[in-house]
């Protein structure tokens, strides 16, 4: 008889020592019972339990034993070093998956230049967005790198804390993540990004600023 099967009926075992087990019940566990060995000496041993347990005199027993006063703190100590340990194990876990992640997209971004085409070192060019709110500048300045497109940009007059994503638009609607950066009350602020896609082949930069979208053309115009 398999452990997982016995436990069912080991549960049982004690009410049948105890004469406690009702009457379709212990013929099931007799049932087993002619079977299963390991179970009959199981209850042989509670039987005899249960045949001196009459005999103890509960105003003889002593006091139960109360536990050291130390030990509420060996178990608080015990349990924050495993959840320290438990961090630790999860920060490595996601270094590993960060690290992977990382990897993977860098992998992307070569596969992206070769795919879209490595750059030249040339010109920059300057991109003004128009149709913003009033009070809001927002500017971008390209340079073309071997590994596709450098972009420095300017936001001004927006929410501190805002969170800006820049996205480059290629050909056959091809469209190139550069980055995020979260803009910061001050003066001649600018956060540089890069792009896998090479300058040359950008049609349009998109900027999103918090829940609105922002799109400006690129043309052939330098700095």
């Amino acid at each position: 008889m398999t452990a997982e099967r016995c436990r069912e009926w080991r549960e049982s075992l004690g009410a049948e020592a105890l004469g406690q087990l009702p009457d379709d019940e212990r013929a099931a566990l007799e049932a087993h019972l002619d079977g299963c060995p390991e179970c009959r000496a199981e209850l042989d041993s509670l039987a005899a339990v249960a045949r001196l347990m009459p005999l103890a005199d509960p105003e003889r027993f002593d006091a139960a034993p109360q536990p050291p006063p130390e030990l509420a703190g060996r178990v608080a100590d015990a349990i924050s070093s495993e959840r320290r340990t438990a961090r630790r194990r999860r920060r490595r876990r996601l270094g590993f998956g960060a690290g992977l992640a990382t990897a993977t997209a860098a992998a992307a971004a070569v596969l992206a230049i070769f795919a879209i085409g490595g750059g030249e070192e040339g010109p920059s060019q300057w991109v003004a967005f128009s149709s913003l709110p009033r009070g809001v500048k927002v500017d971008a300045k390209l340079e073309p790198r071997p590994f596709g497109t450098e972009i420095h940009m300017y936001v001004e007059g927006v929410r501190s804390g805002t969170l800006c994503r820049v996205t480059l638009h290629g050909p056959h609607g091809v469209r190139m993540s550069a980055g995020t950066f979260r803009y910061r009350y001050g003066a001649d602020q600018e956060a540089v990004l890069s792009s896998a896609l090479d300058m040359s082949r950008a049609s349009a930069i998109a900027v999103q600023v918090g829940s609105r979208t922002f799109v400006a053309p690129v043309g052939s115009g330098s700095a």
